[in-house]
This record gives C-alpha cells, sequence and structure tokens, in this order.
C-alpha cells in the first residue's frame, strides 16, 4: 500500500521525533558502554534498542510511554549486566564469554577451534586483513569475546602481556 491517510504520517513524524529525541538521552545518560559491542550481551542490546526504536515509530499498538519505557529497560539491564560483568568475577564467567587463544606461534590449536567452531578458512582471512601474508610470523590469533578475530604478529607480541591468562592447548599443527 502506497498511501493510507496524512495522520498515519504525522504520527510518525511526531513520534519518530520524540522517540529519536528519547534515545539519544537514554544512551547519554547510560553510557558508551551501552552500544559497546564487548561481548553477546552488548549485541543483544543493540539490536533491541535497533528494534525498539522501530517498534515505537511503526507500530500503533505500542504507546510512546511504552516504547520510551521499553528503551530505559534496556539500558538500565544492560548497566546492571556490564556493572556485574566488571565488578564480579563470577558474574564476569556467566554474562562473558572468555577469549580463546586459536593459534600461537604459527600452530593452529586445533581442540581449540573446534569448541570454538572455527575454520582454518576463517583464520586465515583474519591474518590476510590484518596485512600479514606469513602464517609462520602470527605470534596469536584470538577469537575475543565479541566474536572477533585478533591477530598478533610475532614483532608486536611484546611481553605476552595482552594474552596472559589464555592457555595452550596441547598439540597444535602447523598451517
Amino acid at each position: 500500500m502506497w498511501f493510507d491517510a496524512w495522520g498515519d504520517i504525522i504520527r510518525v513524524l511526531m513520534i519518530g521525533s520524540a522517540a529519536y529525541v528519547t534515545l539519544i538521552v537514554v544512551l547519554r545518560i547510560s553510557g558508551k558502554r551501552t552500544l559497546a559491542k564487548l561481548n553477546a550481551f552488548d549485541l543483544v542490546v543493540t539490536v533491541a534498542v535497533g528494534s525498539t526504536f522501530a517498534t515505537i515509530l511503526l507500530n500503533t499498538d505500542v504507546s510512546f510511554a511504552e516504547g520510551s519505557t521499553a528503551l530505559a529497560l534496556l539500558a538500565a539491564l544492560q548497566f546492571v549486566a556490564a556493572l556485574i560483568s566488571s565488578r564480579f568475577r563470577a558474574g564476569r564467567t556467566v554474562l562473558t564469554a572468555r577469549p580463546t587463544l586459536l593459534l600461537s606461534h604459527g600452530r593452529l590449536l586445533d581442540d581449540a577451534m573446534r569448541r570454538q567452531r572455527v575454520s582454518v578458512d576463517e583464520i586465515h582471512q583474519a591474518i590476510r586483513s590484518s596485512g600479514h601474508g606469513d602464517v609462520s610470523q602470527i605470534a596469536a590469533v584470538i577469537l575475543e569475546s565479541d566474536g572477533s578475530l585478533s591477530v598478533i604478529s610475532d614483532d608486536k607480541i611484546g611481553d605476552r602481556s595482552a594474552v596472559a591468562g589464555l592457555a595452550d592447548t596441547p598439540a597444535p599443527r602447523r598451517l
């Protein structure tokens, strides 16, 4: 349908403007972490905020007050989850995935790759994307909590403090 009524267009303009201002206020109050992509929960909140905003704009069954409350609730829940995961080890363990070492000093860690369901091709892609062509000169490829792959070359590994706590899995194999 191309056009229903001017009232619907005016509603979208009015509610959309108010919802946009509300979204900006909620995001400014809740802080940068609300839309960060540090882990799976952050991604869920980001998608949910977008979906909620679209629902406020287009669904006449949802009032502006209900939608604004939903946006505020999502931000508040994200705040609580971030607070728990940043302050309590047990909370962090429950709410966030630990990074996983997938390649160490040019050798694949098969068990870790299998557990995380990451293929050799995906590791190669991450290495190429980081601007490297020689796998043997890669000190580490890490599957991060947000699902991204970090690549650290031998010349950038330094004292290995950035990968401390990531256990090497036995029996790595060369690419």
